[in-house]
């Protein structure tokens, strides 16, 4: 019969071993390959702007959502996530709710809501909407700053991306890039 002693020894070492290997190395070395080759991403996909005085500020990161809720604003999707059930009746209430938020912040939009407008993603923090979300608060948008309706569709233009390889996923709008361009920092 083995002592404690030479049970515990290749456990303890086998632990160590791990933890160098996997959190230590493997982390340094997948951090720093997506340094080298995705640098602005690996970084958080920051958003900088240089400012008329010559001074830089960080807006927020172009991967995760930031919380717009004034009419002068592209808005993106309800932060957060559910594990309600779609045909739930809380899930319904839910949406309900949001849909009367988006008709008393635009009292004379009556087109349907799109449904990236009152259902939150999957992540909670998608910082993207579809271009069908983007152009229905377009009139909004434009009326709040007393701009032309073409004047938002061409911002909301400049920063919609296409499908990955141009085959995955679909078209996205991204609201943070779309709202600081509205205030002319982009």
């Amino acid at each position: 019969m083995k002592s404690s002693k030479g049970v515990l020894r290749p456990a303890i070492v086998s632990l160590l071993l791990m933890t160098v290997l996997c959190g230590v190395l493997y982390t340094a070395a997948v951090t720093g390959i997506a340094g080298i080759f995705f640098p602005a991403k690996a970084e958080g996909s920051i958003i900088t702007v240089t400012l008329k005085d010559g001074s830089r500020k960080e807006y927020g990161s172009a991967l995760i959502a930031q919380e717009f809720t004034e009419a002068k604003y592209l808005i993106g999707r309800p932060l957060g996530t559910s594990n309600l059930s779609p045909t739930s009746t809380e899930q319904k209430e839910i949406i309900e709710k949001r849909i009367d938020w988006w008709h008393n912040l635009d009292p004379d939009n009556r087109r349907d809501i799109p449904s990236d407008l009152v259902m939150a993603s999957a992540s909670g923090v998608d910082p993207n909407i579809s271009p069908a979300a983007a152009d229905y608060q377009a009139e909004r948008i434009a009326q709040v700053r007393g701009i032309k309706v073409e004047d938002v569709k061409k911002l909301i233009d400049k920063y919609t991306t296409g499908a990955f390889l141009g085959i995955f996923g679909e078209k996205a709008v991204n609201v943070l890039k779309v709202n600081l361009a509205l205030d002319g920092l982009l």
